[in-house]
């Protein structure tokens, strides 16, 4: 007997009315499932329409209010222009020079030369600068300011900031798409970019050190991520896979171009994807690591990881000690005494420890996540994500390939979503370890909490624990979480955002403008300064005079400089200062009261302290000494030189003082013993 059944995808007719009739006489039916096609299409179009002209707006928006704040706060525009130099603080005003040394050039070769063969950075040394630092930046924009129209309507120091500004809506539209990436709606995207303004004091420090190469590349590396992002869709046409690898090759090569510290940031990624392939989590070619039982395959990733990163440091220091390289060393000084391998008395390590920025995470930061609701949508996508992902990769390493998969995984985790999970990890243990890191972390902490919230892999595990699960049920939930945080965020942070945006304050520094007003009327150009690194770099940005050293701190000619340098703030007597400087060429030093007599830091921590420890000398004042350190046999030089004492003034004469800053001129031609090192042995 036959019998007539309904399509399998296909809705079935209405076997009353004029549908039926049709069916009767033969006449086709609607295509309904390329309609369905069709309108859904259509409102993917309209969805990827309206989410990129948000993101659009997002990082414009972003870009805006951050360059509105920098001019509030300083009145930007308003200031002279040693003022608005002085203001690029400490390293910042250094790069900030080279782009102004690189216009002020009669012409591009004359600018170049002068950067590949400086001599006014480092006094008595001839330095490539296009070789030692990530200037590359700075010499494009100084190109291209060059040779754009626009010099009558746009000052030099604008064009540079603009840039820098701009570059933040790159950043926050690079943001958006990764957790639209993520979650499949752009909704997310939009809360991930208000979390990044709304959590701005542990994102980001562009508005008040602009120059820094972390705002040069960061930007850059968070299109990396982006791109990193959707190349591990499955799924992909060709084409869109070789764009997308050109999108990570491009954004990869810039990001390393412009700071000095990517090798680091690149060495956290590459152990990422290193252990999601060993855990069979990235769509790769199967590998003889991934045979073999559960304990077996465990065992082999566990000694692959352990030769991988012996091999590493074995030919790192085998390429260092080949050819001599000493340009990181302090950097492992310091990671040595930081998590407790050994006391130092390093001066440069101890530089970095006493320094807050390369101190733990402060508890203060996860309050100020806290408000902004941030930490809580952390937690929570951070729990069930990790908790899925620990469910996949304990599948991965019992199903072995050579015998066939034994079942199916309960729950699946994309690798997209898998690679940003360990990102999220591996630099939040950065940052939790060293503050300064932090903000490579909150940024895609940002992403990554407004992707789970808005994804239905999350909600649909959370939902099935509660035994409520159903589709509908997800896409609501998906959709109205993100959306009451945005209306929550709005209303509680609206009013402090217009009223930082009406705050205006002033730029106030006149004993720096006063310093620089003197150095520039008072000494010849081919004058060489001495003082510390944060006050140099302003010496060379508003003066353009030669320095002994400077806050560009990688290289260790550099960091003996310092060293040297910073004995006048030591124990030491007038005539071994004055060796150590003249052996620099120094014809004036600068010396600052609020390093002489510094109580910012504690004790054991301020600058004079670090130098008496090196010098093997005890710490002045009320506390406890490490054994071994002896009594100075001289007072310290900078309080000293003050009196006026006839053995300081045949070496050293004041010509400038004021509130902050005291100059000195040194005497030359004085007969004496040979300069000592900065250890206090004679060389």
């Amino acid at each position: 007997m036959m019998s007539i059944r309904q399509r399998k995808g296909v809705r079935a007719a209405d076997p009353s009315g004029d549908d039926a009739a049709q069916q009767e006489d033969g006449a086709p039916e609607p295509k309904l499932p390329s309609e369905r096609h069709t309108s859904r299409r259509l409102w993917k179009i309209l969805s990827f329409t309206v989410g990129g002209a948000v993101a659009l707006c997002a990082g414009l928006l972003t870009s805006v209010y951050l360059a509105t704040l920098h001019e509030n706060d300083l009145w930007f525009s308003n200031i002279k222009e040693v003022e608005r130099e002085i203001s690029f603080r400490t390293e910042c005003g250094l790069y900030y020079s080279y782009y102004k040394q690189m216009l002020q050039a009669p012409s591009l070769a004359h600018g170049f030369r002068g950067l590949m063969y400086d001599n006014k950075t480092e006094s008595m040394r001839t330095i490539n600068l296009l070789q030692r630092m990530n200037i590359y930046q700075e010499v494009f924009l100084s190109v291209l300011y060059r040779v754009l129209p626009i010099q009558k309507y746009l000052e030099p120091v604008y064009f540079y900031i603009y840039t820098l500004f701009g570059l933040q809506a790159v950043y926050v539209a690079a943001l958006y798409a990764t957790s639209w990436l993520l979650s499949g709606t752009w909704l997310a995207g939009l809360l991930a970019a208000f979390w990044y303004v709304t959590n701005r004091t542990d994102t980001t420090r562009v508005e008040f050190t602009i120059p820094l190469r972390e705002n040069w590349a960061l930007p850059f590396f968070a299109v990396q991520v982006a791109a990193i992002t959707y190349f591990l869709r499955p799924n992909l046409r060709p084409v869109s896979e070789r764009l997308t690898l050109l999108a990570i090759f491009t954004s990869t090569f810039v990001f390393s171009l412009t700071w000095q510290f990517n090798q680091f940031t690149m060495l956290v990624q590459a152990l990422g994807l290193f252990a999601l392939d060993s855990l069979d989590m990235l769509p790769a070619a199967k590998k003889n690591l991934k045979t073999g039982n559960f304990l077996h395959r465990l065992g082999k990733l566990l000694l692959h990881l352990l030769v991988v990163l012996c091999l590493t440091l074995f030919l790192n220091n085998m390429i260092k000690k080949t050819l001599n390289l000493k340009s990181d060393e302090h950097i492992f000084k310091f990671l040595k005494a930081k998590f407790g391998f050994g006391a130092t008395r390093d001066f440069d390590a101890n530089l970095y420890l006493c320094e807050e920025a390369f101190g733990l995470l402060p508890w203060d930061t996860f309050g100020r996540l806290s408000d902004t609701l941030l930490l809580h949508a952390y937690v929570l996508v951070l729990g069930v994500t990790a908790t899925m992902a620990l469910a996949a990769a304990l599948h991965h390493l019992s199903d072995s390939p050579t015998q066939g998969h034994t079942g199916r995984c309960a729950v699946s985790l994309g690798p997209d979503t898998a690679y940003n999970l360990t990102h999220t990890v591996a630099f939040g243990a950065l940052a939790l370890s060293t503050m300064r890191m932090k903000y490579l972390w909150t940024p895609h902490v940002c992403v990554f909490a407004a992707s789970g919230l808005c994804s239905p892999e999350v909600w649909g595990s959370i939902l099935k624990v509660a035994r409520l699960h159903t589709p509908a049920r997800v896409c609501v939930v998906r959709h109205a979480v993100p959306l009451l945080t945005l209306l929550c965020l709005g209303c509680k942070f609206w009013p402090g955002v217009m009223d930082e945006l009406s705050e205006l304050r002033e730029f106030y520094d006149p004993d720096t403008v006063e310093l620089m007003h003197w150095i520039n009327s008072n000494t010849p150009r081919t004058a060489v300064f001495a003082g510390s690194m944060q006050l140099l770099a302003g010496v060379k940005l508003c003066t353009g005079r030669t320095l002994t050293n400077h806050p560009h701190y990688e290289d260790s000619g550099l960091r003996a400089r310092t060293r040297a340098v910073y004995q006048v703030y030591a124990r030491r007597p007038p005539e071994e200062v004055h060796a150590l400087l003249r052996a620099l060429g120094a014809d004036f030093v600068i010396l600052e009261d609020s390093i002489c007599f510094e109580r910012r830091h504690r004790r054991g921590c301020r600058l004079r302290d670090l130098l008496d420890v090196a010098n093997g000398h005890m710490m002045d004042g009320p506390g406890e000494n490490e054994a071994g350190l002896q009594p100075a046999g001289h007072p310290r030089f900078c309080e000293e030189i003050r009196r006026g004492l006839p053995a300081y003034t045949a070496l050293f004469t004041r010509v400038f003082q004021n509130k902050t800053f005291h100059v000195y001129r040194l005497q030359k031609h004085v007969a004496g013993p040979p300069a000592p090192s900065p250890s206090g042995q004679a060389r």
